[in-house]
């Protein structure tokens, strides 16, 4: 019964473009939506009570898809993605669980161009599914051996309000609901040097319109861990310099009508150099990754631009800045009783 569905056609169910990938299953036409692959980085588990007003536009380019054992597909293989995401984010004064309590929301977009020898030949333009964070506890009054640690937990929920058009192989939007809860952290283990990560957990709903030329009632991508390590070296006052990377591994198999697809899984990881600048409030980051280790999955290279600003809210914080002597901090900025010292 599987073996009408196990086709080499490739399937984009592009989704939230903030977390740009490009999802790719050899084994049929499941694959995962979007997730926060590299996006954040430097300084990710700072914040304070305020604002984050964020947009981030960036490009993935992959000239080689991977099957199941991590091999290239033969032929001519290409795909490219211009996105865009505008990102607003709220941290209040009130306190649960010792955190600070907050909100979120983020609505992506997406110029999706798709060109394959095994599969589909298009172009989609389009909003991507809107994804809030209706729970955000941040906590960042936290010491390790004695030095500034930062930590948030938020719950992300995509609704599917994206473009989508069943009768095409290529969409913006996933048409499912998919929960993605995360853990975020910043460490300060020296004046200058800053250590941060986010551990995602994806679970994805069911696709009751999946593409047509499926002939299947429902799909349902599999669910995966994810996570963003990155590390950074304040070089001046306003510039840091350092490296990120991600990691994707799926845990269960793709299903198409409550049918799990063997070997479907897909995996990915990348690394690459970033820079931040900052000044006042402002801040601006500038990273690259390169893929590696993929499986079922198109292997590429992305780069991103993101632009952030931050309205504290009024207690008494002072505009001082990334770890050590800087002017300005991760979503607020960072009280005057607490310097990072040598």
């Amino acid at each position: 019964m599987l073996s009408k569905y196990v086709t080499p056609v490739l399937q984009w169910l592009l989704g939230p473009a903030v977390f740009l990938l490009f999802p790719f299953c050899s084994e049929g036409q499941v694959s995962l939506p979007q997730v926060n692959l590299g996006l954040t980085n430097f300084e990710d588990g700072v914040a304070f009570p305020g604002f984050l007003i964020e947009e981030t536009g960036g490009n993935y380019r992959a000239g080689q898809f991977k099957d199941r054992r991590g091999q290239t597909i033969p032929g001519s293989n290409e795909a490219n993605a211009i996105t865009s995401l505008t990102h607003i984010a709220w941290v209040s004064k009130w306190r649960i669980l010792g955190g600070y309590f907050g909100a979120e929301v983020v609505l992506p977009a997406a110029d999706v161009h798709v060109d394959t020898s095994f599969g589909p030949r298009a172009r989609t333009i389009g909003t991507s599914d809107l994804i809030f964070g209706p729970a955000v506890i941040e906590w960042n009054d936290k010491k390790l051996f004695k030095r500034p640690l930062f930590q948030r937990a938020l719950l992300d929920v995509a609704v599917p309000t994206g473009q989508y058009d069943a009768n095409s192989p290529v969409n913006i939007g996933n048409h499912l609901i998919n929960l993605n809860p995360y853990y975020a952290f910043t460490y300060i283990p020296t004046k200058k040097i800053e250590i941060s990560g986010r551990l995602h957990y994806l679970w994805n709903g069911k696709n009751d319109r999946p593409f047509a030329g499926l002939g299947a009632k429902s799909i349902q991508p599999g669910q995966a861990f994810h996570q963003n390590l990155a590390s950074s070296y304040q070089v001046t006052r306003i510039l840091r310099v350092g490296l990120g990377g991600y990691l994707l591994e799926q845990i269960t198999d793709h299903r198409i009508n409550d049918i799990p697809l063997p070997g479907s899984r897909e995996r990915t990881f990348a690394i690459g150099p970033g820079i931040e600048i900052h000044k006042d409030r402002l801040f601006v980051y500038l990273n690259t990754y390169f893929e590696a280790g993929v499986r079922n999955r198109p292997q590429g290279f992305m780069w991103e631009l993101r632009v952030s600003t931050v309205i504290p809210s009024m207690l008494g914080l002072r505009a001082s800045a990334s770890p050590g002597q800087s002017d300005s901090c991760g979503i607020a900025c960072y009280p005057a009783e607490h310097p990072w010292g040598e």
